[in-house]
């Protein structure tokens, strides 16, 4: 298969050739996709998975790209962006607000302060997308996505669109159904309670203020690399293991939160790869604890 045929088959559709993933993840690293598309609607999402699936292409979907390290070889087939899927509405009779997959997490949660509905104030500096806070169960300052969200409408990898309940997106700590089925979320709602947007905005405001003062948000990261292992900080135990501060090729351990890897100079994929191995393999010696990942890695390994 050639571009010009998927060009000529979808005319209307933003599609790159072997464009550097590095161009959208929050690292700036990874390699390139073979096929990049934008879709812009479920029915096109709809009938690029269709064509996929007939030109036996393999598929991966990206969000926002924010908790995701994509390797330095790249991912073969057709990876769909979905943050041109970004509408979002807010019903007051039901206090619901349904997002598109691509729409920010963010704005979504600016939404809800803005017609008073109270309950996402948790996610108001998660920089994710609503498909990968679906995906993820995404959590902070002691919220996740599954205590609001209650429906999800999915395109299941044969083409059928369905819409998963609370129960069946099967909620777990940074895990959905979605990863099990690999399905493709189009949009989700959340339920709410009404509330006074002073105070809303008051909370986001002071959530946002803290993740400020102890993140490194000045610099290119993939949020939170480790999940937090029962009993434990992950920050502590890097930091009390002598880790904070290491640099791997471009990569470090974050000075201001060893929870976190940055992009200090030009790092690659495999800088930040090598560095989280390296801290497993440090922490399981010293501490007897098995660091698991929180981000998501995709791709394929570079050629030699």
């Amino acid at each position: 298969m050639i571009m010009e045929d998927i060009a000529t088959v979808f005319p209307t559709i933003e599609i790159l050739r072997h464009e550097p993933l590095a161009h959208y993840t929050h690292t700036k690293t990874g390699g390139p996709a073979d096929y990049l598309a934008f879709p812009t609607n479920v029915q096109e999402t709809k009938s690029l998975l269709a064509y996929a699936n007939q030109e036996k292409l393999p598929v991966t979907v990206v969000g926002n790209a924010s908790n995701l390290i994509v390797r330095d070889g790249g991912i073969r087939g057709l990876v769909m962006i979905l943050t041109k899927m970004a509408s979002i509405t807010a019903d007051d009779d039901q206090h619901t607000v349904t997002a598109a997959a691509g729409a920010a997490l963010i704005k979504t949660t600016q939404v809800a302060q803005a017609h008073g509905l109270s309950g996402l104030e948790f996610a108001a500096g998660i920089p994710g997308s609503v498909g990968g806070a679906i995906f993820m169960n995404a959590g902070a300052y002691g919220g996740e996505i599954s205590e609001v969200a209650v429906a999800a409408e999915v395109l299941t990898p044969t083409g059928e669109i369905r819409t998963l309940s609370r129960e069946e997106l099967d909620f777990g700590y940074r895990h959905s159904s979605v990863q099990d089925y690999h399905d493709i979320v189009l949009t989700a709602t959340f339920a709410l309670t009404p509330g006074d947007k002073g105070a809303i905005q008051a909370q986001m405001d002071d959530l946002n203020a803290r993740r400020a003062a102890k993140q490194p948000l000045d610099l290119p990261s993939c949020g939170s690399v480790f999940k937090r292992p029962e009993g434990h900080y992950t920050g502590q135990l890097i930091q009390e293991a002598g880790l904070q501060g290491l640099k791997w090729g471009g990569a470090q351990v974050s000075t201001k939160h060893a929870g976190f890897i940055v992009n200090i100079d030009h790092a690659t994929a495999t800088d930040y790869l090598e560095l989280i191995h390296h801290i497993q393999d440090v922490i399981w010696k010293t501490d007897h604890v098995k660091l698991e990942t929180e981000v998501r890695i995709i791709g394929e390994q570079p050629q030699d």
